[in-house]
């Protein structure tokens, strides 16, 4: 992705308002299935698949952790991490690029894990949990750029 001019010269990274944007989306999705899973709102409606099973298994929780507030802690560090990125100041870091690059790829791989559950496991598919797999992998994929920034940047 291209990169714009920031008023002193430096680069401002166009793939991290991509991952903001995405992980802003993230959080609204995951943030539902947390409200669920507090029993905050009514059963999910799913449609098609079979959210209610999914939600409900023992995979849908890490001990006494729902898997969406992982999920939504996650898709919040990368938010924070990618708006953190854009200022001028750290457009160049090394840091934020790792921790943007590494936080994403955690991610799709948990949701790999997570989908791969869903398959062979559970039998059973929410669509919210496929759509966030979906968004996820995005989010990775627009993290490639800051493998380079890795590379040459500071390391602030």
């Amino acid at each position: 992705m291209t990169e714009q001019s920031a008023g002193s010269g430096a680069r401002l990274p166009k793939n991290r308002m991509l991952v903001a944007v995405l992980s802003l989306g993230g959080v609204f999705l995951a943030f539902y299935l947390v409200a669920y899973n507090m029993g905050w709102t009514p059963p999910i409606p799913c449609g098609s698949g079979s959210c209610a099973a999914v939600q409900s298994s023992s995979y849908a929780w890490v001990g006494p952790v729902p898997v969406s507030v992982i999920g939504l802690a996650g898709y919040l560090a990368l938010l924070v991490l990618a708006i953190a990125g854009l200022q001028e100041r750290l457009a160049a870091s090394r840091a934020v690029s790792f921790l943007l690059f590494g936080g994403a790829l955690a991610g799709v791989l948990f949701s790999a894990y997570l989908t791969y559950l869903e398959a062979a496991v559970i039998n059973a598919w929410c669509r919210y949990c496929v759509a966030s797999a979906i968004l996820i992998t995005v989010v990775f994929a627009a993290t490639i750029p800051e493998v380079k920034r890795m590379r040459k940047g500071s390391i602030r």
